[in-house]
């Protein structure tokens, strides 16, 4: 919006000049969203203290949850309104990039939402009933990967729309059939979107890995939208794809602005209101600018969370149906998954682990930059 408004004054006034530059759109969109959270976050804790929205705490648990029982959850309206307020006013409103990220946080938010008020509303203890959960995700991917290939963000003669990049390597497309690249899109979104709401266990964990990989991605979108950077890199030039830096700035924003309230120990939870929009909104950020694999490296956190669940369920079930009950239980692949918790059973502290995390989740953004020269 106020790209509209003020950046065609800059031909008479040099100062809205600025408006014209995304750096200093970013900024504005850091600026503006971290502002954001802090003016509204206050008012929806009160809110949902006084409609007693409070987090359910699994019993099974590390001990030290327990006293957590009843921590507002579904603040993640708080980043949805930090992170979409600000796109508005500082990105162009006309850019697809732009929009489809929009359109999928604000989507793949909705589906968290749902689930979060029919769990801790209206007492439903399984929330959105996870095989209609799935459907709105798997809906979703479809639709992006049908959109995708038959309307392209990127021109069909930079990379095809059937096709990603892959780091490590100078021009070098992985190529799919336009149905297996739709799988391959409903893949990403919905994979990305569950392994982040999985890693939302520990005050602050998640948010705090949000904040550095929409900040790598910031920076690759910048990248990526400029002719003489990818001139210089050796990389496909994505017209428009810059924009996205102003969208991925405003997510790191309200993260951070989120972080000020969810950091140890948490007055709000983001419940799966943040958790599955954080996701949709970088997953969809990884196929709008082609780069699903960077994206696996960027995240390379919430990957390892999720791949944790699926090998713990995975090898559980296997000795249930081969060995037996007991057998099962007593070769459990971590003592609790997702490996968040393993850590915490074995006796690290909450704090620990959330900044250890943290630290690998910076390793993982500063191996993904590196992807920028050593190919």
């Amino acid at each position: 919006m106020l790209y509209h408004l003020l950046a065609p004054l800059g031909k008479s006034y040099l100062l809205f000049n600025l408006f014209t530059y995304i750096s200093f759109r970013a900024a504005g969109a850091t600026v503006t969203a971290l502002f954001c959270a802090f003016a509204v976050g206050p008012a929806v804790i009160r809110r949902l203290r006084e409609r007693k929205v409070g987090q359910v705490i699994r019993a099974e648990g590390p001990a030290s949850h327990q006293g957590k029982r009843g921590t507002p959850t579904m603040g993640g309206v708080i980043i949805l309104f930090s992170t979409i307020i600000p796109t508005l006013l500082w990105a162009p409103l006309t850019n697809r990039f732009v929009i489809v990220a929009i359109l999928a946080t604000l989507w793949t938010g909705a589906i968290g939402f749902v689930d979060d008020y029919l769990k801790i509303v209206q007492g439903k203890s399984r929330g959105l009933v996870a095989r209609w959960k799935l459907v709105g995700q798997v809906g979703f991917g479809v639709a992006l990967g049908l959109y995708l290939l038959l309307f392209p963000v990127v021109p069909t003669d930079t990379i095809p729309a059937a096709a990603t990049t892959v780091p490590f390597f100078k021009y070098v497309l992985m190529w799919f059939a336009p149905w297996l690249y739709v799988v391959f899109v409903t893949g990403v979104v919905t994979g990305f979107s569950n392994a982040v709401n999985l890693t939302d266990g520990l005050d602050g964990l998640a948010t705090g890995l949000t904040v550095i990989a929409a900040g790598a991605f910031a920076l690759f979108a910048y990248i990526f939208g400029r002719v003489d950077a990818t001139n210089y890199l050796q990389f496909y030039y994505l017209p428009g794809a810059g924009e996205l830096t102003v969208f991925c700035a405003a997510l790191m924003g309200a993260s951070l602005g989120f972080l000020w309230f969810n950091s140890h120990p948490a007055e709000v939870f983001m419940g799966d209101t943040g958790s599955l929009a954080i996701g949709g909104a970088l997953g969809t950020v990884g196929i709008l600018l082609k780069a699903e694999f960077l994206l696996v490296i960027i995240g390379g956190v919430f990957v390892v969370e999720a791949v944790s669940v699926i090998l713990q369920v995975g090898v559980y079930r296997w000795f249930l149906r081969s060995r037996g009950r007991e057998y099962a239980d007593a070769h459990r692949v971590f003592r609790m998954a997702p490996i968040h918790h393993h850590f915490e059973k074995q006796g690290w502290a909450e704090s620990a682990v959330v900044t250890r995390f943290w630290i690998l989740g910076i390793l993982c953004a500063l191996v993904a930059l590196a992807t920028l020269k050593l190919r």
